[in-house]
């Protein structure tokens, strides 16, 4: 009722109302090297692109159309320019293709001049807002480690440039992003992190089916530390195993992106999101420490937390 008087009041006094932020789902499809790959890749994509209409996101395609003067290596840079500067609504940017690595330097193969690794850092380093990036392609690890850092979320198809043999990664990827079966928490809506782990778990029944040996092994990084976490570290949406010299564990932050949004989430303004996403991720940190203090202690640090959330929940449903 609140956004409809403001709606009106705008009118009004003559003045058009701002339209509310949204998500950008921005998808680079790369060379497809031949045929049977090229079909893939577009399948792939617009898979994306329905899952981002669900979700009333911003969508677009890089290496689609019709080849023209300017390379899609000068589109993409161009591209993510315009996302330069801060912004509460985070960018989706999605890597569909074939990747190589010489020992020294990745690249993500496009039409015309590829795009290394070391480009494609300084291009995002001016994009303060939320950045997930997901890298579908062979020889994707690197593109971790370089690019791993705060408010990211980094997803590789293989755990580093030596796996360079086609990856299957990005086709259960862009099918569990918006598959309701792949909510492992029950709460009516696909994050990142368990599409993440749906793919993986698809991409071992893969190779397991074939009598295949692995020659991809996705990893998922949203700490900042630039190790990035498999998928077999996980129970259900949660890390088991300790991450590497105290750091915190991946997949707390990758289980609060949503593209399509449950309506309960619809009902949070971005200020209510950012506050529940950090009481979110300090229970997280208080369940690391739950068998180093006492019961009592554990309790009085998680009871406010928890009060404090179940208010904010409760403040989101009224009108």
């Amino acid at each position: 009722m609140n956004s409809i008087l403001y709606m009106l009041c705008a009118v009004l006094a003559g003045q058009a109302p701002a339209a509310p932020a949204r998500a950008n789902v921005l998808v680079v499809v790369g060379a497809d090297g031949a045929a049977e790959y090229g079909k893939q890749f577009r399948e792939w994509s617009e898979r994306w692109g329905e899952a981002a209409k669900r979700g009333g996101a911003d969508f677009e395609t890089i290496g689609l159309g019709d080849p023209a003067a300017t390379t899609d290596h000068d589109v993409l840079q161009r591209r993510l320019s315009e996302f330069a500067g801060p912004g509460s609504e985070p960018l989706w940017l999605v890597f569909i293709g074939h990747g190589t690595f010489d020992g020294k330097l990745a690249r993500f193969n496009l039409r015309g001049p590829d795009v290394a690794l070391p480009e494609l850092s300084a291009w995002l380093k001016a994009v303060e807002r939320p950045l997930a990036i997901i890298n579908c392609a062979s020889c994707s690890g690197p593109f971790l480690n370089e690019l791993s850092g705060p408010n990211r979320i980094v997803v590789t198809a293989t755990k580093s440039g030596h796996e360079y043999n086609f990856s299957r990664f990005g086709d259960y990827l862009s099918a569990a992003i918006g598959e309701p079966q792949a909510d492992l928490d029950k709460d009516d809506q696909t994050s990142l992190l368990e599409a993440y782990l749906r793919a993986c778990a698809r991409v071992h029944e893969f190779y397991d089916g074939d009598g295949r040996l692995m020659t991809e092994h996705a990893l998922l990084d949203d700490n900042g530390d630039r190790l990035g976490t498999p998928s077999d570290w996980f129970q259900g949406v949660r890390a088991v195993k300790s991450a590497k010299a105290g750091a915190s564990i991946d997949g707390q932050r990758a289980n609060q992106w949503h593209l399509v949004r449950s309506p309960v989430e619809e009902t949070l303004s971005p200020e209510l999101k950012l506050r529940r996403d950090d009481l979110e991720l300090r229970l997280a940190e208080l369940r690391l420490v739950k068998g180093k203090v006492s019961e009592e202690e554990y309790l009085k640090q998680v009871e406010p937390l928890l009060v404090e959330l179940a208010k904010l929940y409760e403040s989101a449903g009224k009108p």
